[in-house]
């Protein structure tokens, strides 16, 4: 009987924890002076198939990456970019308190900016993943202890070819 009890206590307070803190509970988790954001960047070649063009892409080395951060009243408060590694990873750090007051994650935006892929260039990222219009950070994708890490993308450039609407027959 009395494990019985046991298993009803652990019950109750773990619904009253949740109740309590919710899945927001990990903002009290986190005492870390940064937010990580990671993500890839990846070159899509249309010229391919389409399997070899949905799941062939291939990362880009060198692309460019920006995260801008703004307050309640919609001002910048913080920009900052990072260039992709040779796997087309990047991991941008922002300072979590500017001016002494805590930035909101959810006011970040991550955007593609260029890359010096000469198949794959500047002018032609895509909006796959939110690359091109940007993503906000909503939820962490890694919670440790002094770790909290949002994980975004992966963005996509693609080549000149693949930009250009078809012609004829109604495309």
């Amino acid at each position: 009987m009395g494990s019985g009890w046991t298993l009803a206590l652990i019950g109750v307070a773990a619904a009253l924890g949740t109740m309590f803190h919710g899945v927001e509970g990990w903002k009290d988790y986190d005492g870390s002076k940064v937010i990580h954001v990671g993500g890839k960047v990846m070159c899509q070649d249309c010229t391919k198939g389409w399997n070899q063009w949905v799941h062939g892409a291939n990362p880009i080395k060198g692309s460019r990456v920006a995260v801008t951060c703004m307050d309640a009243r919609r001002r910048v408060v913080y920009y900052a970019s990072d260039n992709t590694d040779e796997h087309g990873e990047f991991d941008l750090l922002v300072t979590k308190y500017i001016y002494g007051k805590e930035l909101p994650p959810e006011g970040c935006t991550v955007r593609l900016v260029s890359s010096p892929d000469h198949t794959c260039n500047i002018n032609i990222m895509t909006n796959f993943g939110g690359g091109q219009t940007g993503v906000k950070l909503r939820r962490p994708s890694h919670v440790y202890p002094n770790l909290v890490k949002y994980t975004v993308g992966p963005f996509y450039f693609t080549s000149s070819i693949c930009n250009e609407p078809r012609q004829g027959r109604g495309y």
